[in-house]
């Protein structure tokens, strides 16, 4: 997968818009699209960085499709199975992600 289909593949997995990840990363809608559709084939180190951040993964996904390092715990049975449950009681993806975001959120004012 080339650069530009990574970066569309995970922006479209939070549901954002061009403009909205333009936005989120101040990088003009034009250079987005253009990156997308690898007409900017050679985008900056500074570029990915800023579109990884907005985008909340490390510049290696961007440019190998997988994470810069592994967790630090695997996906074990008991992870699965909480996912699993999740699933099953309907709690969506956006919702996980907003959770996620609260988490982190709280860890920072606990400081």
């Amino acid at each position: 997968m080339r650069i530009g289909e990574r970066i569309r593949v995970l922006r479209l997995g939070k549901g954002w818009s061009i403009s909205e990840l333009a936005e989120k990363a101040n990088v003009a809608k034009s250079y987005i699209s253009s990156m997308e559709r690898d007409k900017q084939n050679n985008p900056s180190i500074h570029m990915l960085e800023k579109v990884a951040d907005a985008l909340e993964v490390p510049v290696d996904a961007i440019l190998h499709n997988k994470p810069e390092r592994e967790p630090k715990e695997p996906l074990n049975d008991e992870w699965l199975a909480l996912v699993l449950e999740a699933m099953a009681s309907g709690v969506t993806k956006e919702q996980f992600r907003d959770y996620l975001e609260f988490n982190k959120w709280k860890k920072i004012q606990s400081k």
